[in-house]
């Protein structure tokens, strides 16, 4: 079976005083894989011989990657710049943990849709696999480790490399569902998922909003079974071993190491949150959750908190 090689561009990232927008987007090292898949690397100005963790981020249904990183919007520019600002999250991430290297990679193909791509695409679950054992190949030197995470449609990618390998590695220690649950099955993923959530330093991070009671003109926005409350609910019984707690506004499911956590917003007033927890710090809560870092600066939920790291 032939997988696509990954052949990098590299440009170079100059030290100093914090880069606009166009030309932070030039300067990150791109990789133009087969089957219309993209990688952009956003690495930090040096890489350290500090612990490392490297997050792939697959893009949500509809997203560029400029888009995903985000900006500061001028009269002219499309309101998906300002959705999600993954780029500044980063920032903030990294300036809050100094003694770690982040590494992210956004992952984009070009029928903007991970789902879709999965099915237009022969052997896609084993394309993924191969591409994230790449990316992970590239920095091996370094030891680090891997996270995987994504928003809306990018869940798919995730699966997709769940499904593809019989158990998953011990250099994956983290997984990120935001707003991304829509493909969980308890056939084909708990059992993988149990097993791998019984290592000490693995965690999983669910955000999601009740969806089932959205009515988008005039239908409901999901199915009864189909939204990402439903799936992360089952997603969070099926693993067992996490404690239930609810708040008025929130469900929660946490694990005894206080690690791994599913946070789900109730929504009484049935509005689209879809893109919202992404933009109220849902990124960063899904690095540092767990960690000495958990609210340090920052709180889910809340106003954001990397404002002043958005690119112009």
């Amino acid at each position: 079976m032939k997988y696509c090689l990954i052949i990098l561009f590299f440009a170079s990232i100059s030290a100093g005083a914090q880069l606009p927008f166009d030309q932070a987007m030039q300067n990150m090292p791109v990789a133009k894989l087969d089957h219309g898949v993209t990688l952009t690397f956003d690495e930090p100005k040096s890489i350290s011989s500090k612990p490392t963790k490297i997050i792939l981020y697959a893009l949500p249904n509809g997203n560029t990657t400029a888009q995903t990183f985000g900006k500061k919007l001028g009269k002219a520019d499309d309101w998906h710049f300002d959705i999600q600002h993954i780029g500044a999250q980063t920032k903030f991430v990294r300036d809050v943990d100094i003694n770690t290297n982040y590494i992210v990679v956004y992952l984009e193909n070009n029928l903007k849709s991970w789902p879709q791509w999965r099915r237009q695409t022969n052997n896609s679950d084993s394309i993924i696999l191969q591409m994230v054992n790449d990316v992970y190949k590239k920095y091996a030197n370094l030891s680090p480790q891997l996270m995987l995470s994504g928003h809306s449609g990018g869940g798919s990618f995730i699966f997709g490399y769940i499904n593809a390998q019989a158990k998953l590695p011990k250099y994956l220690t983290r997984l990120g569902f935001l707003d991304a649950t829509y493909g969980y099955e308890t056939e084909k993923h708990q059992q993988k998922l149990t097993t791998w959530l019984l290592e000490k330093e693995n965690a999983i991070q669910v955000i999601a909003y009740n969806d089932s009671v959205v009515v988008y003109n005039g239908k409901p926005l999901v199915s009864a079974t189909g939204g990402t409350w439903y799936r992360s609910k089952l997603m969070a019984r099926d693993l067992g071993n996490f404690k239930f707690e609810e708040t008025q506004d929130f469900l929660f499911w946490k694990d005894k190491r206080n690690t791994s956590l599913f946070t789900l917003i109730k929504n009484p007033e049935a509005k689209i949150f879809h893109t919202v927890l992404v933009e109220r710090n849902g990124f960063i809560h899904f690095l540092l959750n767990g960690t000495k870092f958990l609210n340090k600066n920052y709180k889910f939920w809340d106003k954001r908190a990397y404002e002043s790291y958005i690119l112009e």
